[in-house]
């Protein structure tokens, strides 16, 4: 059982992970969007992306909405360094941070947790794989709702995620998602309570 101290390190980290609800994406300030979703929320889409991707793929899809869960919650000491800014900064890597934000933890908690990073920093299984392709899916696809609100900057993020995508079902996926817009979703079912009414 753990004890009052390692107890407080599990709620710390959990209300640590509560700052992605409110830390920006600020690679789409780059951009110029003005209110970019938060990492949690691009988490959360990439988890659920994950999931049906890895269906698709043969892979487990709760190891890869895990991996996907977890694969940005080092941005809360970090933040949400963009690309060009990679290029001047120096952050600590993904397995330091993470080292740091469940030291206090349990040791089942924080070789769990350190485990599911390193797997996504550096592992190569098919899980690991379909994980990063969720990643730059959810990137797509807010690119393309970003251009649909009027952004036309997003096209750069749009052209680099296609050429990252590894997996034949994240390319299909991809190629679908640009034939459509954001809202053909629910054409089918408006009007439907009064058909079946």
């Amino acid at each position: 059982m753990a004890d009052q101290g390692q107890i407080e390190g599990v709620v710390d980290y959990i209300f640590e992970a509560g700052l992605l609800k409110r830390a920006k994406r600020t690679g789409w300030w780059i951009a110029g969007v003005k209110d970019p979703e938060s990492i949690a929320e691009h988490s959360h889409r990439t988890a659920l992306i994950g999931a049906v991707l890895a269906l698709m793929e043969g892979a487990e899809p709760a190891r890869v909405a895990l991996l996907a869960v977890i694969h940005d919650t080092q941005e809360t000491r970090v933040g949400d360094i963009p690309y060009l800014g990679r290029r001047y900064l120096k952050a600590a890597s993904n397995q330091e941070v993470t080292a740091d934000q469940v030291a206090a933890a349990p040791e089942v908690v924080r070789d769990g947790i350190q485990r599911i990073v390193d797997d996504y920093e550096s592992g190569d299984s098919l899980e690991v794989v379909v994980a990063h392709d969720a990643d730059k899916l959810d990137c797509l696809f807010q690119a393309i709702e970003y251009r649909e609100q009027g952004n036309q900057n997003t096209q750069q993020f749009i052209d680099s995620m296609l050429a990252a995508l590894d997996t034949p079902s994240a390319q299909q996926i991809a190629a679908a998602a640009l034939s459509r817009t954001s809202q053909e979703w629910h054409a089918p079912h408006l009007g439907r309570q009064d058909r079946e009414g």
